[in-house]
């Protein structure tokens, strides 16, 4: 039986790897599931620890863990509530647990990968931005505790695949596919675009920030990063494709000139299935890839003037020490913004720029406390200059609400760049 450890299970990573834990069961696998964790969404976590009955639960404050508590204990449910960074470092370092499955959203996921990772364990990592912030620090503690992490995003666990799992020596570079986001082949302005616009992703069903990181094309950018630290391959060599038909999920292009693709109808349960089972193979909840029906693929070099944040996401990464985690505290901020119609879709990558150009960090190697004050900086940085820069007064709110009703429009001012 492999036990494993499930961080961020109410969002999109997480209802898909239980979907994938589920069937593998039914299957003949057996896996059980230890830990669940969720932020907020405490009515979805509930239904999840009725199926998958774990020792622990986690949320994200100490008024939800009563709440859960008393619900647990009411049904008579035998379970541990924990809430909080504490509580899921709890989850991702319980004794006896094989697999921690870190799906959390945001840079709150790295302490709880290394806590997992000091205990040796491995870890089926989809939260980017622990590595994003602080890759050395990360891989460091990997290879010194002897845990192994497999990487769950599409594009990674390619890689991965693609490299068997094993060296990178010979590789002339890394070829990350990218859709190209919502807005990729819309001509115009992106100015006035809005959230539900930006929240349809062509090809992929993903949570809402990254959704919104696929659109301004910063995922891509974010990833390089990720790659770079998990590969050991400098950022000169990761090379960057818009493929809109997203079957090809990334390339491994090697010095003597050959290729290697993975291959697949874009559907994460296919890349979490694989983390799930490494290093063996189980059948895929997915019909398989018929190639004659595909017709085409395309590639088309991103659009770097048109899409800024790919830009400032590089940029940070070939700077180094705490540059990524301003860049990546910055968006964060920026993101939730922009989906609380605070600012415009182009003020993104504007705001996150204007962090960076206000940022006085040094180069180099940096501890964990230098990386974790920066991403703080970064965070209050933003929130205040998007209230400076974006007045509230200024925003057209265009979209429907729940009601089917439009929401109040206001006179749309003249951003303040």
């Amino acid at each position: 039986m492999r036990k494993i450890s499930v961080l961020g299970s109410t969002g999109s990573i997480g209802v898909n790897a239980l979907d994938v834990v589920r069937r593998l069961n039914r299957a003949g696998e057996s896996f059980r599931v230890t830990a669940l964790s969720a932020h907020s969404n405490v009515a979805l976590l509930k239904k999840q620890i009725r199926v998958f009955h774990p020792a622990l639960a986690i949320v994200g404050d100490g008024e939800s863990a009563a709440h859960l508590t008393r619900w647990a204990r009411g049904l008579g449910i035998k379970l541990q509530v924990a809430f909080g960074v504490d509580g899921l470092v709890r989850g991702a370092s319980l004794s006896g647990v094989d697999l921690v499955l870190s799906a959390v959203v945001g840079a709150v996921g790295l302490t709880p990968l290394l806590a997992a990772l000091r205990e040796g364990k491995n870890v089926a990592l989809a939260n980017k931005e622990a590595l994003i912030v602080a890759g050395e620090i990360v891989m460091a503690t990997a290879h010194r505790y002897g845990g192994r992490i497999i990487p769950v995003d599409s594009e990674h666990s390619a890689l991965f695949q693609c490299l068997a799992g094993g060296s990178s020596v010979g590789i002339r570079r890394l070829i990350l596919t990218a859709s190209g986001g919502a807005f990729y082949r819309r001509k115009g302005s992106l100015s006035t675009v809005g959230v539900e616009e930006a929240l349809n992703h062509p090809t992929w069903k993903m949570g809402r920030k990254i959704t919104i990181d696929c659109a301004t094309l910063t995922n891509k950018g974010l990833e390089a990063i990720e790659a770079h630290h998990l590969f050991g391959v400098p950022l000169e060599k990761i090379h960057i494709l818009i493929h809109p038909q997203s079957i090809i999920h990334s390339l491994v292009e090697f010095v003597d000139g050959t290729m290697l693709a993975q291959l697949s109808h874009p559907d994460m349960r296919l890349p979490i299935q694989y983390a799930l089972t490494f290093p063996e193979r189980q059948p895929g909840p997915v019909r398989p890839l018929e190639l004659e029906e595909i017709q085409k693929l395309e590639f088309y070099a991103p659009d770097f003037k048109r899409f800024p944040s790919l830009s400032l996401a590089l940029d940070a990464g070939r700077r180094g020490a705490a540059w990524p985690a301003v860049f990546n505290g910055a968006n964060e901020v920026a993101v939730q913004a922009f989906l609380e119609r605070r600012i415009p879709f182009t003020g993104i990558p504007k705001l996150c720029r204007q962090v960076m150009d206000r940022f006085k960090g040094s180069h180099g190697k940096v501890g964990l406390s230098a990386i974790l004050a920066a991403d703080g900086w970064a965070r209050r940085e933003a929130a205040a200059l998007s209230v400076l820069s974006f007045p509230l007064t200024g925003m057209k709110l265009n979209s429907l609400d729940k009601s089917g009703k439009h929401q109040h429009k206001e006179r749309s001012k003249k951003w303040a760049f």
